[in-house]
């Protein structure tokens, strides 16, 4: 299991073990499952090692980042699911509600070890440097929730998806291991505490919490490692067999909608990686799922990983922001603001369906993505406004916005991963799209007339 994983483990701190702890601490953050979990086996490990039991924490922050009722409850039903699983290994859960990085360092002045799992945006980072500075023990950070660790291909923000392929396929072979689960030794009887939280009642915990509660949850979407199990082999039996030549199709949907699940790591990429290429679809299909699991993922954690600027506009290529400048005073007709954009208020009605559809359901297929952000761009009366509006409705409504794949793919909406096309009003170089070619390629008035129904 060690040599399994330990190119995916970063000492955080290189202090030793401490010899009176009275237990391991797995700060369980963005892996928040049960299963091939390559950060849960390490701590495990260390757990049998110093003989002693296993805590896992998770640390529910009632006012983390652009989260609101939408994104608690999917992530807390996966929680709820993830401490029953947790308790069946032996290991003691412990959900408590506070700042992070100040309750991690807390519980762990009595653990003999810390581990955690590795994150990429901002704010994640710098919990792990507080903790790591303010603790003094043992800290390992373990990577589980990209197949190929971010810094293995690459040491540098890669410009497109054309020059981290190779560089992911030529690693990928020394990845492809799914931690060995590790049976503990010392049970965690005894280790609960008055301040660990149930989630007996969801709803009865997210008001207790008071988070926001504006965008409320969604039906379309159930959280947990089981529901994306099932999802997976739904995929894999329905859906695979036809993503190669129908993956693009927004009505026909022939994708996986296992994003949600990525991004509360609730299911291993891993895991799916296998699933796939095990599959009988072979050729094409297996082929583009690999490209956008493993390439197009990946590249948006090495964006966010070598840009600080990810969440800005001034993360954009020289050329993207130049162009984008040069036409910057260019007429916008029609012209909306933000507010009417959210309310789906256009003259565009294949727009308002996908906004529609990304209130209601927190969800979007990705081509639909690509289009409404295009839109946005050029209606609003700046590229930074236009690019500021589509961040914040993003991670407003997607259950899988605000992570790094959210980023990039913004990001790419305005010239990022991308290359310099034609030139035309408002977009200057950037790549545009337009209803037109939704009306070509698919029945999109029957999309319209769905997403109006929901």
């Amino acid at each position: 299991m060690v040599r399994a994983i330990e190119r995916r483990i970063r000492v955080l701190k290189s202090d030793p073990p401490r010899q009176d702890g009275d237990c391991v601490l797995y700060w369980m953050q963005h892996s928040q499952r049960a299963f091939a979990n390559p950060a849960f086996e390490r701590a495990a490990y260390w757990a049998n090692e110093c003989a002693l039991p296993l805590r896992v924490l998770f640390v529910v922050d009632p006012d983390y980042p652009d989260a609101s009722e939408r994104h608690f409850y999917f992530m807390l039903e996966g929680l709820k699911e993830t401490m029953a699983e947790t308790a069946k290994r032996g290991a003691h859960f412990s959900l408590r509600i506070g700042k992070p990085a100040e309750t991690v360092a807390r519980l762990a002045r009595s653990a003999a070890v810390l581990v955690t799992d590795r994150a990429y945006l901002r704010h994640l980072v710098e919990w792990r440097k507080e903790v790591a500075e303010t603790v003094d023990i043992l800290v390992e950070e373990v990577e589980g929730d990209v197949i190929v660790p971010v810094d293995e291909p690459t040491d540098k923000m890669e410009s497109a998806a054309r020059t981290i392929r190779p560089r992911l396929h030529k690693a990928l072979k020394n990845f492809l291991d799914l931690p060995g689960e590790v049976t503990l030794k010392v049970n965690a009887k005894g280790l609960g505490h008055e301040d660990d939280q149930s989630l007996d009642d969801i709803g009865a915990f997210i008001d207790r919490i008071g988070c926001d509660t504006s965008v409320g949850r969604v039906t379309f979407f159930r959280g947990g490692t089981s529901e994306a199990r099932s999802r997976l082999t739904h995929f894999l039996r329905q859906d695979l067999p036809h993503y190669g030549d129908d993956r693009a199709d927004i009505v026909d949907r022939h994708v996986s909608h296992l994003s949600p699940y990525l991004h509360f790591g609730q299911i291993s990429p891993l895991e799916i990686y296998h699933k796939v290429m095990d599959s009988k679809a072979k050729g094409e299909s297996q082929d583009s799922f690999v490209e956008e699991m493993l390439v197009r993922r990946e590249l948006g954690v090495n964006f966010v990983h070598h840009n600080r600027r990810y969440d800005s506009f001034d993360a954009l290529p020289d050329w993207a922001k130049k162009t984008l400048a040069e036409h910057a005073g260019d007429t916008r007709a029609p012209s909306y603001t933000a507010k009417q954009l959210e309310d789906g208020k256009t003259e565009d009605p294949y727009w308002n369906a996908a906004m529609r559809e990304m209130r209601v359901t927190g969800y979007l297929h990705n081509h639909l993505r690509m289009y409404w952000g295009k839109r946005i761009l050029g209606w609003m009366r700046s590229p930074k406004t236009a690019y500021e509006t589509t961040l914040a409705l993003n991670n407003k409504y997607f259950l899988d916005g605000r992570d790094a794949n959210s980023y990039a793919n913004v990001a790419w909406i305005f010239g990022m991963h991308d290359r310099g096309w034609p030139e035309r009003e408002v977009y200057g170089k950037v790549r545009t799209m337009t209803p037109s070619g939704l009306k070509r390629k698919f029945d999109i008035d029957a999309y319209v007339r769905w997403a109006e129904a929901l």
